[in-house]
């Protein structure tokens, strides 16, 4: 599994900030009385995108046990297979909109200033305890003081590493960039095996980018020329032209990092949650081991990615879609929907029950969630994201300068950001 991009759409999200503004004007003032607090039958629908056999089979239990608690509520789950955003967006301009679905951190800040997702703060009761989330993750989901979703799970990054390769070179699993560079030099061997498989891409470089201070993105502008930025990538990109230890999966005819590390032409990656069961099913052959990802300048940093479930703000069904939604992010909810681990809990206390934070190879992961940086920023990261994707790889593959690839990807960029 590879990390999830949605595009944002820049014409759906302008239509859709119109269409709420006309439709919604005086809604709260109406406070319509749902079916469920007359006692009666009322159905409501959950949209998500497609995921595993295992997980659908897993959201069904849960949605069952739901429905069984709350026997006057019902509940249709829509899968949206393809161009998840585009379809929700064109969905809730229509007026046609589920009453709760899933939104990636990275879609929330433009999904938040369209109006489009009900405030959940004036719902929540003391007992649903909101301190239990991860502060960065729930902060995805915020603006203004206001809280417009909870996550439902999430990963970070952590270091993979393939225990028998470490072995045989005498290399310690490193826990600074710079170990992590001496041991990919002693692990690598000519190009059937690389020290270090590498992601050149921002949702994965973002953390790294930031690591000596710099900011890539700065009031929701491309800042990719800030110099601190190009020194932390640039130590990046010569691990991959200078020193050759280390290769993005094409390179070895892989298709994501975790498949290069699984077929083992790479001795260390840095992937997600998601990478344990991949591994697990795909290789099983392979003895590996997680860790936290290696400071950079003795600072701690690895990425966050995470959905949370939103209400629709036109939904006529509020009261029973925040049901849904506080079971399904309560501890009770949570607690079974992680249980596999598919995702990792976003409450602390639910990581600690179903023993995350001590498992052997998640609690790396659970222990960077309260210093990650999110994969989320505001309105004009996706924008941001796919100028600096454009002209990294190029820089990446020694095609140019670094410096000069940053300079053109800030610039059209921002260009960008300016014309929309």
């Amino acid at each position: 599994m590879k990390t999830k991009k949605w595009l944002t759409t820049l014409g759906l999200t302008s239509m859709l900030v119109g269409s709420l503004l006309t439709g919604c004007s005086g809604d709260k003032e109406k406070s319509v009385k749902t079916a469920s607090e007359k006692n009666e039958k009322v159905e409501i629908t959950l949209a998500g995108w497609g995921s595993s056999p295992e997980e659908s089979a897993l959201l069904k239990e849960v949605l069952a046990d739901f429905e069984k608690e709350h026997p006057n509520i019902k509940v249709k789950h829509e899968v949206i297979a393809d161009q998840y955003m585009d379809v929700m967006k064109t969905r809730l301009i229509g007026g046609e909109g589920p009453d709760v679905f899933y939104l990636d951190a990275f879609e929330a800040p433009g999904l938040i200033q369209t109006g489009a997702l009900e405030p959940l703060d004036d719902y929540v009761k003391k007992d649903f305890d909101v301190a239990d989330f991860e502060k960065p993750l729930i902060k995805a989901f915020q603006h203004d003081g206001k809280t417009y979703g909870f996550p439902k799970g999430y990963s970070t990054l952590a270091l993979f590493y393939n225990k028998k390769m470490l072995a045989e070179a005498g290399v310690e699993v490193p826990k600074t960039w710079d170990e992590l560079k001496e041991a990919s030099k002693k692990l690598t061997k000519g190009q059937e095996v690389y020290g270090f498989g590498q992601n050149p891409e921002l949702a994965r470089t973002l953390f790294i980018a930031n690591s000596l201070g710099g900011h890539a993105v700065k009031d929701n502008q491309a800042n990719f020329t800030d110099p601190k930025v190009v020194e932390a990538l640039q130590s990046y990109v010569d691990q991959h032209l200078k020193d050759k230890t280390a290769a993005q999966p094409s390179e070895v005819g892989a298709g994501w990092t975790g498949e290069m590390f699984g077929q083992g032409k790479a001795a260390m990656v840095i992937e997600g949650n998601w990478a344990i069961p991949y591994l697990q099913n795909t290789f099983p052959n392979i003895e590996f081991g997680t860790a936290e990802v290696p400071t950079i300048n003795g600072k701690q940093g690895t990425m966050a990615f995470t959905v949370s479930y939103v209400m629709n703000s036109a939904s006529k069904k509020k009261d029973a879609a925040w049901e849904l939604i506080s079971y399904l992010t309560g501890k009770e909810g949570m607690e079974k929907w992680t249980s596999k681990g598919f995702e990792l809990p976003s409450r602390k206390s639910v990581a600690a029950k179903n023993g995350f934070d001590k498992d052997e190879l998640r609690s790396a992961l659970v222990a960077g969630a309260p210093y990650a940086t999110v994969w989320a920023d505001d309105t004009n990261l996706p924008i941001i994201f796919n100028n600096f994707n454009n002209q990294f790889v190029s820089a990446y593959l020694g095609e140019r300068p670094l410096d000069k690839a940053m300079q053109d990807a800030e610039k059209q960029a921002n260009k960008e950001i300016k014309n929309q």
